[in-house]
């Protein structure tokens, strides 16, 4: 018989023998909770039970949009097992987003939070949704209320490693969210990858402090203490000073740029309070070389930065021994089975470290877009390599360095202007804490070059000062128009700026 290929099966055959032991720890509720790996067997089982009953056609969309819970977690296991299609969504979007989703991916399930029940399930049954249920993070709400009526056992639903298992909507900056269709075969063929490339080894044990909403938390953390049967220290929210309180007892941290710096913040990071970690992760978004510096003075370790996006999982990774291999600025080579290429916007190869569009191929690369069968083509070369839509280079030794997202792409005057490039100059100037870097339409260059710049505190900066710097370091047609003060850049929940919002805001700066 053809072994069953859903990637539940896999996650469950890794759980340590003693399925009595701890599993995962609760961090940040009013008592600690203690699940082991027998209540995550048992509790998939309730909660995929209770999806079996609904009578759900196959492979149904279930739209989850909850906070962070070990529940939420055992939600994501169970639908799974059950057969059917995960589709988390971020707890920041509003109605009008939540009605696209809804409309577009037509979940036949959706859970939220209490709070939101009224509206949420309002709009879901104007689309069709017919089981709306509520999960909240302190384990009430309708849907364990009614999963506690069902058998603890079940048996895992056949699937083929092709076979659709997650929906993930990618952030919209332009244009409609697109929905990533990834497979059984592709969160498992990831998954492997890292667990072996980054070293994963018994008695490891992980501080899951990420969302999971998104692939790094989701995926990346859940599924790599899940296949190593790790235990998992659990935060349903960052908060640096406990975080820094628990590294004692952990072995791997995964985080965004943002975190790091806040651990940075806190007086008890140090090498003492780090001496049992073996890893530290980075990624979502591009982490300082000022981070990474000043966090191997005060920990004794090498953040590891990774790249990776919603529709391949992980793409490439700096290595994991040795450790002063790692390189900051960079992400590393291509992890084993990824396939990467740089090419221009005709679609030529370029030599090695030119910078160009990223191009990727490998059993993680996902399925397609949700219903954008036009979008999907568009999306891959004829020779089917997936566009990433990165702009990068690749060294003569594989290590490949992220310039921006081509919609990022700055052309004034006909000239094309790296914004990341840029902002490696700004942030090298005293005082300065850290710049995005954004196009906005003008009338005679097309688009000029404006920089946001947020100050370290205590410093005070001066934009024209700024500007007057960079034209004796960059070509004259790479400096910024204008250069702008804020308290802080806008940024998502996974700690990316949100450079469209910058854009919209200074838009009319050079109106005639």
């Amino acid at each position: 018989m053809k072994k069953n290929e859903n990637l539940y099966a896999a996650l469950r055959e890794a759980f340590p023998a003693a399925l009595d032991s701890v599993a995962i720890e609760t961090a940040d509720t009013p008592a600690p909770l203690l699940y082991t790996w027998s209540d995550l067997e048992r509790g998939t089982a309730m909660l995929a039970n209770l999806i079996a009953s609904l009578g759900l056609p196959p492979a149904s969309r279930i739209a989850v949009q909850v906070e962070k819970s070990v529940e939420a977690l055992m939600l994501y296991l169970a639908v799974l097992r059950a057969g059917h299609v995960y589709l988390p969504l971020n707890t920041a979007y509003q109605a009008s987003e939540l009605d696209y989703f809804i409309a577009n991916a037509e979940p036949a399930m959706l859970v939220c939070v209490s709070r939101h029940f009224g509206w949420i399930s309002k709009l879901a049954f104007q689309r069709g949704t017919t089981h709306v249920f509520t999960l909240d993070e302190d384990r009430s709400g309708s849907l364990l209320t009614r999963a506690a009526l069902m058998p603890d056992t079940h048996e895992v639903v056949a699937r083929r490693a092709d076979d659709l298992a997650a929906i993930l909507y990618t952030s919209g900056t332009t244009g409609r969210s697109k929905g990533a269709m990834l497979s059984h075969g592709n969160l498992l063929s990831n998954a492997r990858v890292l667990k072996s490339f980054w070293g994963w080894q018994e008695g490891d044990v992980l501080i899951h402090a990420l969302p999971i909403f998104h692939v790094h938390g989701l995926f990346v953390a859940s599924h790599g203490a899940l296949l190593n049967g790790s235990r998992m220290i659990w935060f349903g929210r960052f908060d640096a000073r406990a975080v820094t309180q628990r590294l004692g007892e952990a072995t791997v941290f995964m985080g965004v740029p943002t975190l790091y710096v806040r651990l940075l913040a806190e007086a008890g990071l140090s090498r003492e309070a780090c001496r049992n970690m073996r890893l530290f992760v980075s990624g979502s978004a591009p982490l300082l070389i000022e981070t990474f510096n000043e966090f191997r003075v005060r920990s004794g370790h090498t953040i590891l930065e990774r790249y990776g996006m919603s529709e391949t999982t992980m793409l490439t990774s700096n290595p994991y021994r040795p450790e002063n291999a790692r390189r900051g600025g960079t992400v590393g080579p291509p992890l084993p089975g990824v396939q990467l290429r740089i090419h221009d916007d005709k679609g030529m190869p370029l030599q090695t470290g030119d910078i160009g569009g990223i191009e990727v191929k490998g059993p993680n690369v996902f399925k397609g877009y949700w219903r954008m069968p036009e979008k999907t083509a568009d999306e891959f070369t004829t020779d089917l390599w997936f566009k990433t839509g990165d702009v990068g280079k690749m060294d003569t030794d594989g290590y490949v360095t992220i310039v921006g997202r081509s919609k990022d792409l700055i052309i004034s005057g006909g000239y094309n202007v790296y914004p990341a490039e840029v902002e490696g100059y700004i942030n090298e100037m005293p005082g300065v804490a850290e710049s995005a870097v954004v196009g906005v339409p003008h009338p005679d260059f097309g688009e000029a070059v404006v920089a946001v710049v947020t100050a370290r505190p205590g410093a005070t900066l001066d934009g024209a000062a700024i500007v007057a710097a960079l034209k004796g370091q960059i070509a004259n047609f790479k400096v910024p128009k204008q250069v702008f003060m804020a308290a802080e850049l806008p940024r998502n929940a996974m700690g990316k700026v949100q450079k469209n919002l910058l854009r919209d805001q200074h838009r009319g700066l050079f109106a005639a």
